[in-house]
């Protein structure tokens, strides 16, 4: 796959809804149920990060649900690229970006959401085909407004910030002409998942998605 083929793909899946979630799932039991009542939502867009380890049980449970696109969070090197595709991973993203991942990921095929926070990263990424990024941490690194005046001169590059990205401050990344989507874990948050409140998680997911409708 090519990076332009990569972005491509990756494009598609954050305009499935302004808000993909960033999930941190400790317990492989809970993933099913928490995709089933995210895509409910409106959120059909999941990411995993491998940051425990249930995270590649999870991503293989929320692979079975219907309507749903499990990707795989914090892809640092290329065995995690190998392990979230054999998992079921569709899409990967990285909270930065070396050659080696960039490489792993386009050889497996799998579309790729680098992480850039500086706008020498982002010409980086863009120099190697990249027009779709993230940029992390987006509220470490000025926001909304150090967002878009990184697009002012790199107009060509859409982003997903996230990082800090809340439910407050997520309105202001999606006005601006160069965000495509933000990513954010509110909408799971662990006391609702802990109780196993799917309804509730359901009701959180609702909430971001109409986001996109104002």
């Amino acid at each position: 796959m090519t990076p332009a083929d990569a972005s491509s793909r990756t494009e598609a899946l954050c305009r499935l809804a302004p808000v993909i979630p960033v999930l941190v799932i400790d317990d492989a039991a809970q993933a099913r149920p928490l995709a089933e009542a995210l895509v409910a939502g409106g959120l059909p867009v999941l990411e995993v990060t491998l940051r425990t380890p249930a995270a590649l049980d999870a991503i293989r449970e929320m692979a079975k649900v219907d309507g749903g696109r499990v990707g795989a969070g914090t892809l640092l090197t290329p065995d995690d690229v190998k392990q979230a595709v054999a998992a079921g991973a569709t899409f990967g993203v990285s909270p930065g970006a070396t050659d080696r991942i960039l490489d792993a990921a386009e050889a497996a095929d799998l579309p790729m959401l680098p992480g850039a926070a500086t706008s020498t990263e982002v010409m980086r990424l863009l120099e190697r085909g990249y027009t779709v990024q993230k940029f992390f941490p987006a509220e470490a690194n000025g926001g909304a407004s150090a967002l878009k005046a990184i697009g002012a001169p790199l107009p060509q590059v859409r982003f997903c910030p996230t990082g800090g990205v809340s439910l407050g401050n997520a309105g202001d990344y999606l006005a601006l002409s160069n965000t495509l989507c933000v990513g954010g874990s509110w909408v799971a948050p662990k006391d609702k998942l802990a109780a196993g409140d799917w309804d509730g998680i359901t009701a959180l997911a609702r909430e971001a998605a109409a986001l996109g409708t104002g």
